[in-house]
C-alpha cells in the first residue's frame, strides 16, 4: 500500500504550538510511531506538505524517516485497470493512487483519510506559516 503523511502539525509540532522547546519545531513522536509501524510492514511511504516538496524532504531527513518518496500534496486518481494511461472518461475503475493519508486537516487525498489531532489547536499557525524556513 501507499501511505502518505503530511509534515506540519502531523509529523512535527510547530514551535508556535509548544512553550518549552526553545522556539524549535518538535517531532510528533506518537504520529512518527504510526509512520514507522507502516514502514516496518513494507508499505511505500510518502511525505508531502502544503509548504512544498523541499520542506517535506528536509523534515523527512531530519526525522530519519527514510526510505520515503516526496511528492506534491494533491490527490491523484488512477485507473485500477489500465493505470495512468487510461483515457476513457466513462471508465468506472478509477480510484485514488494513495491508499491512506494522514493529515491534521480534513482532506480528500486518498482512499482512506485519517485526521491527526493537532497539539494546542487553539493557537493560530498563521504567523508561523508565513515565517517558517
Amino acid at each position: 500500500m501507499k501511505i502518505a503523511f503530511d509534515i506540519d502539525d502531523t509529523l512535527i509540532v510547530p514551535s508556535i504550538a509548544t512553550t518549552d522547546n526553545g522556539g524549535r519545531d518538535t517531532p510528533n513522536y506518537e504520529t512518527i510511531a504510526i509512520y514507522k509501524w507502516f514502514q516496518a510492514q513494507g508499505h511505500e511511504m510518502i511525505l508531502w506538505s502544503g509548504s512544498g516538496m523541499d520542506w517535506a524532504q528536509t523534515w523527512g531527513e531530519k526525522l530519519g524517516l527514510g526510505p520515503f518518496t516526496v511528492q506534491k500534496k494533491e490527490a491523484e486518481i488512477v485507473c485500477q485497470t489500465y493505470g495512468r494511461g487510461c483515457k476513457d472518461r466513462e471508465c468506472i475503475n478509477h480510484d485514488y493512487d494513495i491508499d491512506i493519508a494522514f493529515d491534521d486537516c480534513d482532506v480528500d487525498l486518498a482512499k482512506v483519510n485519517v485526521k491527526v489531532k493537532r497539539i494546542n489547536n487553539g493557537i493560530s499557525r498563521a504567523e508561523w506559516n508565513k515565517n517558517k524556513k
